[in-house]
């Protein structure tokens, strides 16, 4: 594959219409708030200021008319990494103006076998992200815009079997 000498923290810091992220993982707990993640797992409240540096730089983006949405592909029944992330971090980030959806696959065939995880910035910069076995984030590769048509197609067929977060929730949410 071959990559762009922009990173991906660049893309956050001039995309100009949207950010979309494609989640396929169960298990991210060793990626960021861990702390969270322990305190979540042993029963006790969610902590004072979770996850507020992520919703003040989603509010940034969605309070200038900018969307940052998600699809996350799983299946039933959530791990406890998925009953935290939903739980927790897709509520309190929905409050920066972040939209959710889920492509449940527990009963019918996954339309984005082998699709790695990425964030697409106006469907024009993809960056692939790599995660090792364990939920540890390793990095990204953001790829050319020239190569960024192929993840505007997953993320397409993503939304199109996916429903909106809330509604998935209300039914399987615990």
């Amino acid at each position: 594959m071959k990559t762009s000498s922009r990173t991906l923290g660049d893309l956050f810091d001039s995309f100009e219409r949207e950010a979309f992220r494609l989640e396929t993982l169960d298990d991210y707990s060793r990626s960021g708030s861990v702390d969270a993640y322990q305190a979540f797992v042993a029963g006790e409240p969610q902590p004072e200021g979770y996850n507020s540096e992520w919703v003040a730089e989603v509010r940034s983006h969605t309070g200038r008319g900018k969307r940052v949405y998600r699809v996350h592909v799983l299946a039933r029944p959530l791990t406890d990494y998925l009953r935290f992330e939903l739980g927790w971090g897709y509520r309190k980030n929905m409050t920066g103006g972040e939209e959710f959806f889920i492509l449940d696959i527990t009963d019918r065939p996954n339309p984005l076998v082998g699709v790695p995880d990425f964030w697409l910035f106006d469907a024009e910069y993809a960056a692939v992200m790599r995660y090792d076995g364990h939920g540890a984030f390793l990095g990204s590769d953001v790829v050319p815009p020239n190569d960024a048509t192929d993840f505007v197609r997953h993320r397409d067929t993503a939304l199109a079997h996916a429903e909106p977060f809330s509604a998935w929730w209300a039914t399987y949410g615990e």
